[in-house]
């Protein structure tokens, strides 16, 4: 099986070398990686005692960002070195200033996780949710360096748990603990015999509520809202736009809407205003005295839709019709009642959400209309909703100082 593995890893790269030519970010894939041990090489001192965090993208490095600051304020003598998956998570967080070095996790063949682990040589290593790369954890096994995997989560129908994933599961017993994110995953878990689980929670909780506790204030918004009800509809796909479309074109809401596309393109953004009845303006061009007519804000630039829903009645997250939803979180961190398409079974928040009634789950144009109209044309259902939705997260945050507990004790820091 090692060698099934080891043969998929290489099909990979042949795949998203064919890939670059056409794909940008297969592209940067490729040219992240280039000379990357030159790059660890010449930036590490040889002296220091690091910490090594990865993540795949950049949802995984939100969720571990806590743990990591965490880190990196109490024990400021330990290097925090962190590498990326995706350029998603590199290109944006590449000059991230609580990290000493962050790199591009080189392709995880056994020569390189070798070099790797030598170059490096972590005192401890961190693993985000739900990367397992397998000559990694080897490596750092031989080596009795310890392995944590943090924020995980399991479901039955993962392959671990299926015969083709029998040597997988013997892998993941070479982690040194898992803190997972419900009891489930441990039952899970120790059904096979691994036993090193702690249910800690999920550190996207501590996330979103320490930035619900140091917003950013944008005086462009602040002067857009004009004391409206706003539906902000966060990391949106076609689906999604195509219902906000609608909603703007025919609803007789009295409200205004901000909208941050997942895919950020001019010719994206310009497409859905030539598409709309209503005034909009783009974020990138708008003053606080040209915002005030437009009922429409286009989000034009990334990195700060986290801090946006602090001005949100409502909020539509986008993913549910296409491979699973984006943060929910964030706005439910300011109090907003979430909704999103049917594909979210795979997120605990959206299903808990869902019972407690603070989240709807959508299936059409209409459904999202009917919803929406009961909750702004009733104001108790909306205070209600919003109490439900901060509650929510308060009740849960914490598995930060679970994780740190634990590592404090096993670690000799």
């Amino acid at each position: 099986m090692r060698f099934i593995y080891n043969i998929s890893i290489w099909l990979y790269f042949f795949a998203i070398t064919v890939a670059s030519l056409f794909n940008d970010k297969a592209k940067l894939w490729l040219k992240g990686r280039k000379g990357i041990f030159d790059k660890i090489k010449i930036s590490l001192t040889g002296n220091d005692n690091i910490i090594w965090f990865h993540c795949s993208s950049l949802g995984e490095f939100e969720q571990g960002r806590p743990l990591l600051e965490k880190i990196k304020s109490e024990y400021p003598k330990y290097k925090i070195l962190l590498t990326f998956f995706s350029p998603s998570g590199y290109e944006i967080r590449k000059n991230y200033e609580k990290t000493d070095y962050i790199f591009y996790l080189p392709l995880d063949t056994i020569s390189n996780a070798k070099k790797f682990v030598e170059l490096v040589n972590p005192q401890i290593a961190v693993f985000v949710k739900y990367e397992f790369w397998f000559n990694y954890i080897s490596e750092l096994h031989k080596r009795n360096i310890p392995i944590y995997s943090v924020s995980s989560i399991f479901r039955k129908n993962q392959y671990f748990f299926k015969i083709h994933g029998i040597w997988a599961l013997q892998q993941l017993k070479k982690i040194s603990c898992f803190f997972v994110q419900d009891e489930k995953s441990k039952e899970l878990l120790g059904t096979l015999g691994i036993i090193n689980v702690i249910v800690s929670g999920d550190t996207r909780f501590d996330r979103v509520y320490e930035i619900s506790k140091n917003v950013k204030k944008f005086p462009v918004i602040e002067a857009f809202r004009q004391n409206k009800k706003i539906l902000i509809a966060g990391s949106i796909w076609q689906k999604e736009e195509e219902f906000l479309i609608k909603l703007i074109n025919e609803s007789e809401f009295d409200i205004k809407y901000i909208i941050a596309p997942h895919l950020i393109k001019t010719e994206n953004i310009d497409n859905f205003i030539s598409k709309i009845s209503l005034k909009a303006i783009k974020f990138s061009e708008a003053t606080t005295e040209n915002v005030v007519a437009p009922k429409v804000m286009l989000i034009d630039g990334i990195g700060f839709l986290s801090h946006l829903y602090q001005y949100g009645t409502l909020a539509l997250i986008g993913g549910g019709f296409g491979k699973g939803i984006h943060n929910i979180l964030e706005p439910a961190t300011f109090g907003l009642p979430v909704f999103f398409g049917p594909n979210y079974t795979k997120f605990n928040e959206a299903k808990e959400l869902l019972k407690c009634g603070g989240a709807y789950s959508i299936t059409d144009f209409q459904n999202l209309n009917e919803k929406l109209s009961c909750l702004l044309n009733n104001e108790e259902a909306l205070k209600r909703n919003s109490y439900i939705c901060l509650n929510y997260v308060d009740n849960r945050k914490g598995a930060t100082d679970i994780i740190l507990k634990y590592i404090e004790k096993n670690i000799k820091f």
